[in-house]
């Protein structure tokens, strides 16, 4: 840990009294476990704080309490599932493998889930996001069952993660995260429908415009 709990107190009740959201990076089980209690020592059950995890890879089963009594978010990166597949039950053992990348979980227990890239420790490809999402598998295809399968999201729930709810994870959904007046207008335009086809077919869907802010910003 690169922050001790003391500190990370001191940082949480600053944060409180100033009314700033806070996001801890936490990746394994004890990291987890560290800042959802410590989380829940400083808010109120219920509140509208937003507090974030950033990553919640690896979460104990009894830990997932924390989320729906304290509103706190979980943000997670979907490729980072298969980036780490070929090691990571050498890494953690197989206990607990299946509460890793529990993306499904950590929705049912949140309520919202935020979607990223981790660029630039991933790749910046956002389809590559919504595909390991769904499929749980690499590019080629594998594992043929799907990574942990049980708890890939809907395609709905990918979009959602990837668009509002990451917008409401920052405090953004006023402005961006849906296509409504009044907002921003970032809106990208692709060649297949992602939410019908095969899921295959994925990431070989193209780009054909990107809007930010109603303007065009890339033209294929």
């Amino acid at each position: 840990m690169l922050a001790d709990s003391v500190e990370m107190m001191r940082i949480a009740t600053l944060a409180k009294a100033n009314n700033l959201q806070l996001c801890t990076h936490a990746i394994g089980d004890s990291a987890n476990r560290t800042i959802l209690k410590l989380y829940s020592q400083i808010l109120p059950k219920n509140n509208l704080k937003r507090w974030r995890i950033e990553h919640a890879q690896v979460v104990n089963y009894n830990d997932y309490m924390y989320y729906s009594d304290y509103s706190i978010i979980p943000s997670v990166q979907p490729t980072h599932a298969i980036s780490d597949m070929p090691w990571v039950k050498k890494r953690i053992g197989t206990e607990r493998l299946h509460s890793a990348y529990a993306y499904k979980n950590l929705l049912n227990a949140s309520g919202t889930i935020a979607l990223g890239t981790d660029f630039p420790v991933e790749a910046i490809n956002p389809l590559a996001t919504f595909y390991t999402a769904v499929a749980r598998k690499d590019k080629e295809g594998n594992p043929e069952m799907g990574f942990l399968k049980e708890n890939a999201l809907s395609r709905f729930e990918a979009l959602k993660g990837m668009t509002i709810w990451a917008a409401y994870s920052v405090f953004q959904e006023k402005k961006k995260g849906s296509l409504q007046i009044g907002k921003q207008a970032d809106i990208i335009i692709l060649d297949k429908d992602i939410m019908r086809i095969n899921e295959s077919e994925i990431l070989k869907t193209q780009v054909l415009y990107t809007f930010c802010k109603g303007k065009i910003k890339y033209k294929k």
